[in-house]
């Protein structure tokens, strides 16, 4: 099996209902797609997001989790919850996250284990801070947050890892195409051992993607599609994205 190509968007803090109008498109670009189409909404929209697209066969998944099941813990979800609104992946560990809620490796191990249990597939997020890449530790930090954050239990039906260099998140700047290239031939290094499957995960490249460069990321070796930001957000942006990532 090879790894399964994904366009995923990340809606992060954004969105209403009037928003779901550009759902029609971005189902319309998913319906035959030989890619995976997938938007993770904030919460309080996968219900309607999913009674929107009805039968599509654009995915739906959620932004975090909790690592418990249920209990006392206000104002987060548990992976169990996304499950049952109809989710089928949530992201986890993004840059966000780590930075301003101080989420570490550990935790966002514990949260992919919970949201393997709940039988979600897991979005792993790793990248190196503008420091850490100034100061050529880029490929020393990838590997400890990939050892450190992917649980034992990963495998390519329930794990995707994404590559997001925080310093390219929503600034317009990307790494070199030599740059990533790089980080996703550590990262399928990584993988393939110490998971029986790990050549066949998929691997995504996140940060300041857009119709403009998806093309040329998409045609760098390891890279099995994209975890899009803002271009998610609008369907004459994003559908360029999945076009692109059908066609490589």
């Amino acid at each position: 099996m090879a790894p399964r190509k994904l366009a995923a968007g990340n809606w992060k803090m954004n969105g209403d209902l009037a928003a779901l109008d550009q759902l029609d498109d971005m189902a319309a670009a998913a319906e035959g797609a030989t890619c995976d189409v997938l938007i993770c909404p904030p919460a309080l929209l996968i219900h309607p997001m999913m009674a929107r697209i009805g039968a599509s066969d654009l995915l739906v998944g959620g932004q975090d989790c909790h690592h418990a099941d249920k209990g006392a813990h206000t104002g987060d979800i548990a992976a169990l919850q996304l499950r049952d609104a109809g989710a089928t992946h949530v992201i986890l560990g993004h840059s966000e996250r780590r930075a301003d809620h101080g989420e570490t490796d550990a935790m966002v191990r514990a949260k992919a284990q919970a949201a393997h249990a709940a039988g979600l597939t897991a979005i792993i997020c790793v990248g190196e801070t503008e420091a850490e890449r100034d100061a050529d530790r880029t490929l020393d930090v990838i590997a400890t947050q990939l050892a450190r954050s992917v649980p034992d239990g990963a495998n390519a039906r329930n794990t995707v890892l994404a590559y997001e260099p925080v310093w390219a998140i929503g600034t317009g700047r990307t790494p070199t195409l030599d740059q990533i290239a790089q980080v996703h031939a550590l990262m399928r290094d990584h993988l393939s051992a110490r998971l029986s499957d790990g050549a066949d995960v998929a691997l995504l490249y996140g940060g300041s993607v857009k119709p403009a460069n998806a093309a040329e990321i998409f045609a760098i070796a390891h890279v099995n599609g994209a975890l899009v930001g803002g271009a998610s957000l609008k369907a004459a942006d994003f559908v360029p994205i999945i076009m692109a990532l059908d066609a490589a």
